[in-house]
């Protein structure tokens, strides 16, 4: 069955999705060398980050009420800073393709394993006092009046910080992934997921699209 996401109205968002298959679990898969140099913020790429992207992202997760400040900050914005300090190691071979797309584009992204996310998938605002783990540890992130995916069960990944109940792990093989744009840069959120594409099916991964109403 076609995999497919339903968009609920938003006058700023301009998204990209798309699916990733994998011959193999993450854990057997590991990046390739010429992948992770493209993890500097020097490296060439067909897309750069800039100042208006920043903001326009900042916009488009201020519509529904949520402050994009602080811990609250796109994680795209997160990455550019771990990347300068030199704190970003490798993670695995769809998160590192990801980090790779969201550092030189300036749009956040979201990943998603669909074995462990459940149909049917939306985007939709959180309502008020909405909100998910994000990490092992049990931290957890208030995503009320944040633009959210969200699958049967609820809010599970954002422009912020992914739910830890459905990223990514060892044993992944299947995964949804959309690329987080505005409107005020339209077409930059397909190029940035056409280039995450081509990354992951250079290193021998295969992508397809993912229909969306």
């Amino acid at each position: 069955m076609e995999l497919s996401l339903r968009l609920d109205a938003h006058p700023l968002l301009d998204a990209a999705c798309f699916s990733v298959s994998l011959s193999a679990p993450l854990a057997e898969l590991p990046s390739p060398d010429w992948l992770l140099a493209l993890l500097s913020l020097e490296a060439e790429a067909p897309l750069e980050r800039s100042e208006e992207v920043r903001a326009a992202t900042r916009d488009l997760l201020r519509h529904g009420g949520f402050k994009p400040t602080g811990r609250g900050k796109p994680a795209s914005e997160y990455l550019v800073r771990a990347v300068g300090e030199g704190k970003l190691g490798s993670i695995n071979l769809v998160v590192d393709a990801c980090n790779v797309a969201s550092l030189h584009s300036g749009l956040p992204i979201s990943i998603v394993d669909l074995d462990l996310a459940q149909a049917p998938f939306s985007v939709a605002i959180s309502p008020p006092e909405t909100s998910y783990v994000f990490n092992a540890g049990g931290q957890e992130i208030d995503v009320s009046g944040l633009l959210c995916l969200c699958d049967d069960l609820g809010p599970c990944a954002n422009a912020v910080k992914d739910s830890q109940r459905t990223k990514t792990h060892e044993g992944t093989q299947r995964a949804l992934v959309i690329v987080w744009g505005s409107v005020a840069h339209e077409g930059r959120a397909s190029r940035a997921a056409a280039w995450y594409r081509e990354l992951l099916e250079r290193a021998g991964a295969e992508t397809a699209d993912v229909a969306t109403a």
